[in-house]
Formats: C-alpha cells, sequence, structure tokens
C-alpha cells in the first residue's frame, strides 16, 4: 500500500527583474539523515516588491525550515523561479530507516498491507501464466494488464475527487472489502474448472474499477496516520512493503501452480484482503492527523487540474512517470515471454525471475527509506539508466546474465517511482492531495493500457528481444528529452567527467547570468 504535507502559503521576494516567481524546489521530509517537516511556497503566492538585493534571508520564525537547493531546482519550476538560500536551512535530526512504524495506526496499515501485498503479488503472477496458458499469446496478457488499468485513465480523476471529499479510512473498507471478493470469485470459478479468459478480462476491469478509487484514498491516506515529518519515511516503507511481498509472492505463486494449481493461489490473494480490513477498523481515529476535507461543489476536477498545471514541480515528474510506466514496467509480458519462447522454462522460473527484481525493488525501497531529500536530478538520471538496463536485459545472451539484471532493474525503476511519488505528495498542499495523486496514478498507471497491448503486439510479431529493447528506448529517450528540457529552461548544462575515479553526471551553470531569487518556504 502506499501515501501525503502541507502547502504554506509565502510571500515571494523578488529582484527587479521580469522574471514570475514559480514554487519553491521540492524538499522531502527526512528519514535518514534529518526528519523535520517539510513546508512549500503557494503556487499563486502573490510577489511582493523588494529592493533589487541578490538574496533575500528567510524568516525562519515564520517557516521553520526551508529546502535545500539543488542543481535542478529552478528547471523544475521554471525559469527565474524563486531559490532558497542555503544559509536558511538547518540540520535535520535522523530518525531512522522505519522511524513511521513507531506510529501505532501505520503499524497496523503496514501488517495489513504486507499480507494483502503478499496475495495480490500471487493472483498477478498466476493471472498472467493463467491466460498465458489459456491463449498462448503475449498480447492476451497485454490486454488483461490494459483491461486492469484502463479504469485509472477513464476514471482516476474522479476518484481523487472522491477521496478528498469522504473519509479515506471507510473508503479503504470498502475498497479492501470489494478487492477480496473479486480475487474470490476468479479463485471459484478455476477451482471449479468453468474459468475463460472472458472471465479473467472482466474480473480484471472490476479490479481497476475499485483501484480508481482505492489507490488515491491509500495515497493521501498515510500522511493522516503519520504526518508531515515521517511523510517521506512512510512512502519508502510503503514500497519495501509492496516489494518485501513481491519477493514472497511470485515464489509461492509458482509452486502453487506447479503442485496444486492456479485456483489456490487466488484463493489465498482473497482471504489476504481480511488483513488490512481488520487493521483499519482496529485504528484509533482520535490519533490520525485531520486534514481538512474538500466540500461538495462543482468544478473540483476541474480545480485539481489547474492546480497541476500552475506547478511546474508536479507537471514534470509525473509526465516522466507516464512515459515510464506506459513503457517501461511491461514486465508481465517481457517475463513470460522470456520465460516461454527464449529460456523454455517453467511456472517456477518465472516466478523466481520476478523474486530477483523483486529484491532489487526492495533494496531500493530500503534506500530511499533513509535519503533525506528528493531531487529532480535524480529522478532524470534514475531514469536514463532504468531505460540502458532494460536494453542491456534485452540483448543479454543467457539466462544468468538476464536473470542478473533484472535486479539493479528492480532497484533503478523502483528509485524513480518513489522519487516522483514523494516529489509530487510533498509538494502538494493536503486539500488537494488525493485529485493530484489520482492525476499522478491516472498518467502513471492509466497508460498501460496504451503500452501493454502496443508492446505485447511488438513482442508477439517481433520477439521478447525487440519488445523489452523498446521499452527501454522509449524509456530512455523520454528522460534524457525532459532531462535537457529541464536543464536548458534552468540555465544549466550537462557535465560528464570524473570525480574520484568515478564517472559524474551533473548539470552545471551554463555561464549565462540569471537573476537569483529567494522564497520563503
Amino acid at each position: 500500500m502506499s501515501t501525503g504535507s502541507g502547502a504554506d502559503s509565502a510571500p515571494v521576494r523578488k529582484p527587479d527583474t521580469d522574471t514570475e516567481a514559480g514554487t519553491a524546489p521540492i524538499r522531502g521530509t527526512d528519514t535518514g539523515p534529518g526528519a523535520g517537516e517539510a513546508t512549500y511556497a503557494d503556487a499563486d503566492a502573490t510577489p511582493a516588491a523588494s529592493a533589487p538585493a541578490p538574496r533575500e534571508r528567510v524568516d525562519r520564525a515564520e517557516h521553520p525550515r526551508a529546502p535545500r537547493k539543488g542543481p535542478l531546482s529552478e528547471a523544475a519550476n521554471g525559469p527565474g523561479t524563486p531559490k532558497v538560500s542555503r544559509a536558511s536551512a538547518k540540520p535535520e535530526k535522523n530518525k531512522g530507516t522505519f522511524s513511521s512504524l513507531a506510529v501505532r495506526n501505520y503499524r497496523l496499515f503496514f501488517s495489513g498491507a504486507i499480507v494483502s501485498n503478499t496475495g495480490t503479488w500471487m493472483a498477478r503472477i498466476t493471472q498472467d501464466w493463467l491466460v498465458l496458458s489459456i491463449t498462448g499469446s503475449a498480447t492476451a496478457v497485454g490486454i488483461t494488464t490494459a483491461l486492469q488499468f484502463l479504469p485509472m485513465l477513464l476514471f482516476g480523476l474522479y476518484g481523487g475527487v472522491l477521496a478528498d471529499r469522504y473519509p479515506k479510512r471507510r473508503i479503504l473498507l470498502v475498497s479492501q472489502a470489494a478487492l477480496g471478493v473479486l480475487g474470490t470469485t476468479l479463485a471459484v470459478l478455476t477451482l471449479t474448472g468453468n474459468v475463460q479468459v472472458w472471465h479473467v478480462y472482466l474480473i480484471a476491469f472490476l479490479l481497476g474499477m475499485v483501484t480508481v478509487v482505492d489507490n488515491p484514498a491509500r495515497q493521501a491516506f498515510v500522511s493522516e496516520m503519520v504526518g508531515p515529518d515521517q511523510l517521506r519515511n512512510a512512502v519508502s516503507l510503503n514500497s519495501a512493503n509492496f516489494q518485501s511481498a513481491r519477493l514472497v509472492g511470485p515464489a509461492v505463486a509458482g509452486v502453487l501452480i506447479a503442485t496444486v494449481g492456479s485456483g489456490w493461489a487466488f484463493l489465498l490473494n482473497g482471504l489476504s484482503f481480511l488483513a488490512p480490513i481488520a487493521g483499519l477498523l482496529l485504528m484509533r481515529t482520535s490519533e490520525l492527523h485531520k486534514v481538512e476535507r474538500a466540500p461538495r461543489g462543482k468544478g473540483q476536477l476541474r480545480e485539481g487540474l489547474r492546480y497541476v498545471a500552475g506547478r511546474p514541480d508536479l507537471i514534470w515528474p509525473i509526465v516522466l512517470v507516464g512515459f515510464i510506466g506506459t513503457f517501461g514496467f511491461n514486465f508481465p509480458i517481457w517475463l513470460t515471454a522470456f520465460s516461454e519462447e527464449i529460456f523454455h522454462v517453467g511456472a517456477g522460473t518465472y516466478g523466481f525471475l520476478n523474486t530477483l527484481m523483486a529484491a532489487g525493488s526492495l533494496a531500493g525501497a530500503l534506500l530511499a527509506a533513509r535519503r533525506g531529500s528528493t531531487r529532480l536530478r535524480m529522478l532524470v538520471i534514475a531514469a536514463v539508466v532504468f531505460g540502458a538496463l532494460e536494453i542491456m536485459a534485452a540483448l543479454s545472451p543467457s539466462f544468468w546474465l538476464f536473470a542478473l539484471l533484472l535486479v539493479p532493474i528492480g532497484m533503478i525503476g523502483l528509485t524513480v517511482n518513489i522519487s516522483a511519488n514523494s516529489a509530487v505528495q510533498m509538494a502538494t498542499d493536503p486539500v488537494m492531495r488525493g485529485r493530484v495523486m489520482s492525476l499522478y496514478m491516472m498518467v502513471f498507471a492509466g497508460g498501460t493500457p496504451i503500452g501493454a497491448p502496443l508492446l505485447g503486439w511488438v513482442t508477439d510479431s517481433f520477439g521478447p528481444r525487440i519488445g523489452f529493447a523498446t521499452g527501454g528506448l522509449v524509456s530512455l529517450l523520454a528522460a534524457a528529452v525532459i532531462g535537457a528540457i529541464l536543464a536548458r529552461s534552468g540555465g544549466l548544462k550537462l557535465s560528464v567527467g570524473w570525480h574520484r575515479g568515478h564517472p559524474s553526471v551533473r548539470f552545471v551553470p551554463n555561464g549565462r547570468t540569471r537573476p537569483e531569487l529567494v522564497t520563503a518556504v
């Protein structure tokens, strides 16, 4: 399960220039070296006249903690975006990798999630294998995946409006129960021998409909459990939770498919949702961090879209993960096709490949839990490396090289996901968070109905290697182009060299003088 801080309005000090101030650079709530409350300048902050001094000290009495300036801070928010004085940032305390688990409500949420996530991974692997067994087509696997994510593309924004309007805990109780019923239904159809591919298609679509509401509610509910201090840590631990389950789920699914059949894996998945339901019921609602809910009214969806449209620091991470989610994360198609057509292995080895990728993802999540800041530079570079690794794996001549490359692919892919997710969440006003996260998920997961059938067709027509390499190439090019746009708009250039015996890739000023602005955040 996954994630949500405040956004405080603050005046923007502006030098004697026509450059318009934007939003402050992103700084996450720290979890490793430093854990403190992140605050943000509001996108609609009103510029105030000031003397033409190049810098202005941040008022610490009003804003106790300010973001640290990063190499792409200005690029992230557009030309002329305010920068924050480094003098205004003060060190934060290290609260540890698992600090948010000290919160009882989050501990209950986390415990229930690891059970249901294990069941979910079992069902995902079993579903893909079942469809491939029935049809013998990678395209059919892609269609199943597309149907599961199509509702997010069509209705995702409306789910965010509901998450902002109604109590998120109640929404989750209903959605988790619905997911359990659907999982059990597929189990009964499979165990009785009546399952057909259209049954799987229909249930995949219904699962997607439930996810439309469940996903933004889960994302935003985390901040209500842990508060802004622990938000980044909780986001990272949610990913670690999901990837830990990914280590176990595929392996268990492979054993069950090979020994007792697919139906039992589906049944265990259906029953696994009892754990998060119990956790939600046992929570102390008095200990939740109260967040103002959006009132009923017209135009809430348009309001959310306008909010994001005016925030380049939200737009660019969303655009990048949209490309990667559409083209780079189609592993059910590629791993099933490589297992069957390239390496000629069974369900057990297919589960093993998924487990290797999960091991890398878990390592990436735990590293992210200790990281104190969210930088757009890290997101762009990680996305480039992710695409390059996928191309290398696609060209791997041996099974073991392919398998080993899945570990760093999982690690870097998770880094991209967490960096973008936490950057967007921590820069968003809590009242808008449900709508913003629904847009994020609509772009990230909603691209799957486009990418999965397309890359399934490429895989069927030209082979698994071409299909996998295509996904990696599109991801790499998208990251490179977005990085170049950000660097250019921020007055930066790419510098490639060596630092202490290691290759170094970074953005540096290109020599043009640009006005430096400071935002009180």
